[in-house]
């Protein structure tokens, strides 16, 4: 695309402020040239693992756009993505990601993504992608066109998921560990019975009985690869 296939693009948007989370410096660095040739007024930010993000962010108001690896230290599966979501319900979050998988890329969605790259992608694709999203819409690549869509059961389920709280998410996820309610307490600094609380509202949220189920699913949200949320309802407690 030459640079008359930018025009579309307002003053306004190239002011934006970007946050571009990759652990990958030499993909990072391409993106940001990208960003720079698409907008060149734009402040950019660049992190490379989650903390890093978290710091990077701040309070999210001085922050219009975060392009999101899942894959970087500190975070796993769909968890930074959740975290984003349910901390800065605001802040449009385009994920970026060496993975094509219809399935993964329909999961992202689910949980608030406002777009999704492959990093396959070219210039005039992450151009089409950013428009579309300052913009305030949806993009998504093409071969989510001919791919058959989620079960009702299992979209219902990522968006029980995205409803999750900031802190009752940091609870879920740190079930994937296995550690108990007295080690949520201390690592987050609050008093286990407030832990238990949180597991309540988690579980009915979920719509699950047992604290096993959610166990199992924030499991599942750590590893991108596994496509489905289902959670057998025999899992023993």
């Amino acid at each position: 695309m030459g640079d008359a296939g930018v025009g579309g693009y307002t003053r306004a948007m190239n002011a934006q402020t970007v946050i571009v989370a990759d652990d990958h410096p030499l993909f990072r660095a391409a993106l940001v040239q990208a960003l720079r040739r698409l907008l060149p007024d734009a402040t950019l930010r660049e992190v490379a693992d989650f903390d890093a993000l978290r710091d990077g962010v701040g309070d999210g108001s001085e922050v219009d756009l975060v392009l999101l690896d899942l894959q970087m230290p500190g975070a796993q599966g769909f968890s930074s993505l959740l975290f984003l979501r349910g901390e800065y319900p605001d802040i449009p979050v385009v994920v970026v990601s060496g993975r094509e998988e219809p399935t993964v890329i329909r999961r992202a969605l689910d949980f608030g993504a406002s777009g999704y790259i492959p990093k396959s992608c070219g210039f005039e694709q992450i151009a089409a992608a950013l428009e579309a999203v300052l913009a305030g819409g949806i993009w998504t690549p093409p071969q989510l066109a001919d791919a058959p869509p989620p079960a009702d059961a299992e979209r219902e389920l990522a968006q029980r998921i995205a409803s999750l709280s900031p802190q009752q998410h940091r609870v879920f996820m740190m079930l994937a560990d296995g550690r108990l309610n007295k080690q949520i307490a201390f690592e987050l600094g609050v008093m286990e019975a407030t832990v238990k609380a949180h597991m309540t509202a988690i579980l009915n949220k979920l719509g699950f009985i047992r604290r096993t189920q959610a166990a199992l699913l924030a499991q599942r949200l750590r590893d991108v690869e596994e496509a489905s949320l289902q959670v057998p309802d025999d899992v023993e407690p």
